[in-house]
């Protein structure tokens, strides 16, 4: 499907009780092509006031939708899946479009965020809760799992369409309404998704869209709002700190999917071609922009030499290009703010001493791009080393101790995911048992799946989204004393 008919299907309004509405205001967000640097759509922009009628929607919803029997809750999120492959071309357009992303990678994001209206349709007849005798003999323990209530979305640009469907399919398999609140950067692929969630069977009022470009003035208004008690957070830990400062005023339950600094870890022993491989994706999946993408490498000095070399050679073979394009292989950076920062990072990390194995500019063509670069000897003091990159540059310290290695890659606030290639089953699984992350992907280059809790430990968030638990995000435990 083309990216005009794509438009054409795409709805502009906001999402509020079921029918699409323009701001109370009026106002527009103008959505810019990362590639040509132009505007190609505006939607609505959400208010306070329209988050607040957005709030009461959800909170009227609620009630008949936490009594919905769970088969039913789970028939309109299998069919939340069916509709969203059915439409593949169609979100992929719109996310590559808006978001800069190649195609090839805005096809696996449409995928992945099916998977998670899949696999929460089944969880949804799964909410078990317990019954046990008292110690005493006396009574019986009952606990049940209960839908929490209302919650507030907010997802980031990154990945328009995962980060809305892995909030939305727990939450109403779980029984709660829900608004979402998307970045203003990519606004067309979440109410995209609202419309597809009216189309499967949603009641109105179950799912509300409210894009907004004046962020902070309208999430205070939603976590203002009583009816509200779960807020779900994908973005910057600087945010999420804000945020979970704001949900402390009411005690909102919060779940956090923050910043990282992933290391990636490549033993003396490891299969070079395969880590390799596995760095292409975990460096590289979404143009490195991603909380999950590998943002340190960490290589034992005996096989440096022949890994930064291979490594290099496979970045220098990516296609860059606009992303609606079917060759392209590396689209731009979100904006011109992002690609500077990445700029900045590479300049520092050359400034103290790293060697330029490829790339490290931005070419000299229209669009929001930076060359894919892979740096070597980087110095352990630069910032490169310290901070989220989000774009595809891959720097390269090399170690002579494990240990050593383990102790840099814990040099962190954040503890979202590490990698870590070897041959040893043994000393992978040790070391990865050391490793201060969430998740670990030994010998795997990719460790995001809908069946699997996804979260970080230390700066890196709270919580966990995918597999059982991330459902029970969304409820509260009720516990009943009986006899009988």
């Amino acid at each position: 499907m083309s990216l005009k008919q794509a438009l054409e299907r795409c709805p502009t309004e906001l999402l509020i009780d079921g029918a699409w509405v323009p701001a109370s205001d009026g106002r527009r967000i103008s959505v810019v092509d990362p590639a040509t640097t132009e505007v190609f759509a505006n939607v609505a922009s959400a208010t306070p006031e329209d988050a607040v009628a957005a709030v009461d929607a959800a909170s009227r919803a609620l009630p008949g939708w936490a009594d919905t029997p769970p088969r039913v809750r789970s028939a309109v999120l299998r069919r939340a899946y069916e509709l969203m492959i059915e439409r593949r071309e169609e979100f992929a357009a719109l996310i590559s479009a808006e978001n800069g992303k190649a195609l090839a990678d805005a096809r696996a994001e449409v995928n992945y965020a099916a998977e998670f209206f899949r696999w929460f349709s089944e969880e949804a007849v799964r909410l078990a809760g317990t019954i046990q005798t008292a110690p005493s003999g006396g009574y019986r323990i009952v606990v049940d799992r209960v839908p929490i209530g209302v919650a507030v979305l907010i997802t980031p640009w990154n990945y328009p369409a995962a980060m809305a469907t892995r909030k939305i399919g727990p939450a109403l398999a779980a029984g709660c309404s829900v608004v979402l609140k998307p970045a203003s950067d990519t606004p067309l692929t979440a109410l995209a998704v609202g419309a597809l969630m009216l189309e499967a069977g949603a009641p109105p009022g179950v799912v509300n869209v409210v894009p907004a470009d004046r962020s902070s003035k309208v999430v205070t208004a939603l976590l203002d709002q009583p009816a509200v008690r779960k807020l779900s957070f994908t973005g910057s830990t600087e945010v999420g700190r804000v945020l979970l400062r704001q949900a402390a005023e009411r005690v909102i339950s919060s779940s956090m999917e923050l910043g990282g600094n992933a290391p990636f870890l490549v033993l003396a022993d490891a299969d070079l071609d395969a880590a390799v491989e596995g760095a292409m994706i975990a460096k590289m999946r979404n143009g490195g922009e991603a909380c999950t993408a590998a943002n340190r490498f960490y290589v034992h000095e005996s096989v440096a030499e022949e890994f930064s070399r291979k490594f290099a050679e496979a970045m220098q073979a990516v296609r860059m290009g606009p992303g609606l394009e079917e060759s392209t292989e590396l689209g731009p950076l979100v904006n011109e703010s992002a690609r500077g920062k990445v700029d900045e990072l590479v300049q520092d990390a050359v400034d103290r001493g790293a060697v330029i194995r490829t790339g490290g500019k931005a070419p000299d063509r229209t669009g929001y791009y930076y060359e894919p670069t892979v740096l070597d000897r980087v110095d352990a003091g630069s910032v490169i080393l310290a901070e989220e990159i989000f774009g595809p540059v891959a720097p390269i310290v090399r170690f002579s101790d494990v240990d050593d290695a383990i102790r840099m890659a814990n040099d962190t606030p954040y503890g979202l995911v590490s990698y870590l290639y070897t041959t040893d089953l043994r000393e992978g699984m040790r070391v990865a048992g050391k490793l201060e992350a969430g998740m670990v992907g030994l010998n795997r280059g990719l460790v995001s799946d809908p069946a699997a809790p996804f979260g970080g430990v230390k700066e890196s968030g709270l919580g966990r989204e995918g597999g059982h638990e991330g459902m029970l995000e969304y409820t509260e435990t009720k516990y009943i004393a009986t006899d009988w």
